[in-house]
């Protein structure tokens, strides 16, 4: 299905039509245009795909993702965003089209500092949560597939709420942020947290209940080893469904970034998750007690072009007569051709613990496209 030409004028449209009202003209200052200070830029995943995957035969060129974003900065207090996210319709009525929907949708609005709370603000609307968003920007491997506790549905990585934001203490000098990660660089580390609906952006609200969800980087040693973070993040609420099954987690990350090396270690542990699916059965709804823990790294070849990565995932559930394992293995070699844009090369293995649960076995050569 070709993206509708009239969605996206209405979203620009929309964005256009606040920023013109909330936008005030000085007299030494010339009102801004519409046009002024907006920013347009997309984002694509592109794939062949060869394998298995629960014992069907995969042989497909495909469109994995797609992203348009338009920014507009309205003024010094204000700005607003859209994303549209593309993806294959695998399963609904227009089975095997590109599917349009909204990723984000949310007005932002810078806080003055707030002490040791650096550049805070607020995302009210359609917003990030605060995990994954920030673990994407030290795994950059988003093209391969989603990060640990998202691809086991544990949380998604966005959703309708209020999101605040904050770095700690300041940020990291310029060469850092340059050559190792711009992306959160608070001095001493970063903070986010904020209440939600619960369901993720790409589904309905199905009971009253809303989510709270959190986290908490700090950088302990940002003159001697900058690169050196740990982060707490958690969440608690009900499962989205009507019968609303307990979900809260409780995870632990550490993470050590250079120009040529990242490394990262996770480690989860909850209940139930924000879909409300990992539930004992269709009776009780009781949900299910579950851990597991990740290693990620990846190593630019001789200050090169060319990376090597890996990630290792497991991850567990406990049912009342059995623990159902689930173990993930990646590996690849990515080249980054444009920043930002790159081509991999990766082999996807995922197995069980259970005898008769068909895993998956994937080769695939993926390109990331951001312009």
């Amino acid at each position: 299905m070709l993206i509708s030409r009239n969605l996206f004028r209405i979203m620009v449209f929309g964005l256009l039509c606040i920023s013109t009202s909330l936008a005030q003209p000085t007299e030494k200052t010339p009102a801004l245009t519409a046009m002024d200070n907006l920013i347009i830029d997309m984002q694509w995943f592109l794939s062949y795909t060869l394998g298995t995957i629960k014992e069907v035969r995969i042989n497909e060129f495909n469109i994995k993702r797609g992203y348009v974003n338009i920014k507009k900065t309205i003024n010094e207090q204000f700005s607003g965003r859209i994303t549209t996210d593309i993806t294959l319709d695998r399963e609904g009525d227009g089975e095997g089209d590109l599917e349009v929907r909204l990723k984000y949708l949310y007005l932002n609005y810078n806080l003055p500092n707030l002490g040791f709370l650096y550049n805070p603000y607020l995302e009210i609307g359609l917003v990030h949560l605060p995990w994954i968003d920030f673990e994407q920007y030290i795994n950059p491997y988003r093209v391969q597939g989603t990060m640990f506790l998202e691809r086991n549905r544990i949380v998604g990585s966005g959703d309708y709420g209020l999101l605040f934001a904050a770095l700690l203490g300041g940020e990291m000098d310029k060469h850092y942020q340059s050559t190792v990660n711009k992306n959160f660089p608070g001095k001493y580390g970063s903070v986010a947290f904020g209440i939600f609906n619960g369901g993720g952006y790409h589904a309905l609200e199905k009971n009253e209940n809303k989510t709270l969800q959190g986290r908490l980087t700090l950088r302990p040693l940002p003159a001697f080893l900058p690169g050196l973070q740990f982060s707490v993040h958690g969440a608690y609420g009900k499962g989205n469904i009507p019968q609303s099954p307990l979900w809260q987690y409780a995870s632990g990350y550490l993470s050590w970034e250079h120009r040529q090396v990242t490394l990262t270690a996770g480690y989860y542990h909850g209940v139930g998750n924000y879909e409300g699916s990992a539930i004992r059965d269709t009776v009780s709804y009781k949900a299910l007690n579950q851990n597991g823990f990740s290693f990620f790294g990846d190593w630019r070849l001789f200050q090169s072009k060319i990376s090597l990565f890996g990630r290792f995932d497991h991850f567990s559930q406990n049912y009342p007569d059995h623990d159902l394992i689930g173990r993930r293995r990646i590996t690849g070699i990515a080249y980054h051709f444009i920043k930002g844009s790159k081509i991999i090369i990766d082999v996807d293995k995922k197995s069980y613990s259970k005898k008769g649960k068909a895993g998956s076995q994937i080769f695939e050569i993926a390109i990331e496209l951001k312009y």
